[in-house]
């Protein structure tokens, strides 16, 4: 039987080939989440390479988009607090079911509205959201919302303190594996002609709310996918020598001169 003295050359891990390359995103947030400018940014990235990400969460709302082809899976959640969320750790359960490599973020407003909460309240919310975030994929690309006005109530001193804070949170918690980016979807949109019924946008603003989420998505998933595609390249192992297989050393025997 002929024997080797050396192993393969090149060893191809096969977990490391087979690695899923594919990127899923999670859209999440309250009823804002759920609303047409999903379908609108769907259709903006159609035809680009990132077409084929896998949009992902346990709800499929539609809200009449006229749009029967988009990827409706999201995590928006209709009237939910941030603070809630957190407290009951809902995220740990969405994501362990839909796990992501992008997330985008949109919430705070219920916390306003509803139960006039604390700007510092929602933020810290807002850290544990991140914490969880990170827990289920320590390489999680984070897209932050400053969120969009209301146009009913006193509420947009609140919003606008709020939208304020985020900029300072998301820079301290910025990390560089897994980057925090804040969009700002409060100034250029219209609390009276963007919005359907003072709170949700109608398609003006869900034409606006998309038009901003576009760059900094396409820029979260050129990251995380670079990302992916390096941790899935094969490994090339050094040659070891085979001693088990190798024939014995020769050795000349001791001398017996004196």
């Amino acid at each position: 039987m002929l024997c080797s003295n050396f192993l393969p050359l090149v060893t191809l891990l096969g977990a490391a080939v087979a690695q899923n390359t594919t990127l899923r995103y999670m859209p999440f947030g309250d009823s804002i989440e759920i609303i047409c400018w999903r379908a609108m940014l769907w259709e903006k990235l159609k035809p680009t390479e990132w077409g084929s990400v896998n949009w992902v969460g346990s709800g499929k709302t539609e809200n009449n988009c006229g749009d029967t082809t988009y990827d409706r899976d999201n995590e928006g959640h209709s009237g939910f607090l941030a603070i809630d969320i957190a407290n009951r750790k809902q995220l740990v359960g969405w994501l362990q079911t839909n796990p992501a490599d992008v997330i985008t973020m949109h919430l705070g407003t219920n916390d306003i509205v509803q139960q006039n909460k604390q700007v510092p309240d929602i933020i810290t919310a807002f850290t544990t959201l991140v914490g969880v975030m990170r827990d289920s994929n320590p390489s999680m690309k984070i897209i932050v919302a400053q969120i969009i006005p209301m146009g009913l109530g006193s509420y947009n001193t609140q919003i606008q303190n709020l939208n304020k804070a985020i900029v300072t949170w998301a820079e301290g918690l910025n990390k560089t594996e897994s980057p925090i980016w804040v969009v700002d979807q409060y100034n250029g949109f219209s609390a009276t002609s963007d919005l359907r019924d003072g709170v949700h946008p109608n398609k003006a603003g869900d034409t606006k709310m998309a038009d901003v989420w576009y760059p900094a998505l396409v820029h979260a998933f050129e990251v995380a996918q670079a990302e992916k595609n390096a941790a899935a390249q094969p490994r090339v192992l050094h040659p070891t020598p085979d001693t088990h297989n190798s024939p014995p050393r020769h050795h000349p025997p001791p001398s017996t001169k004196t």
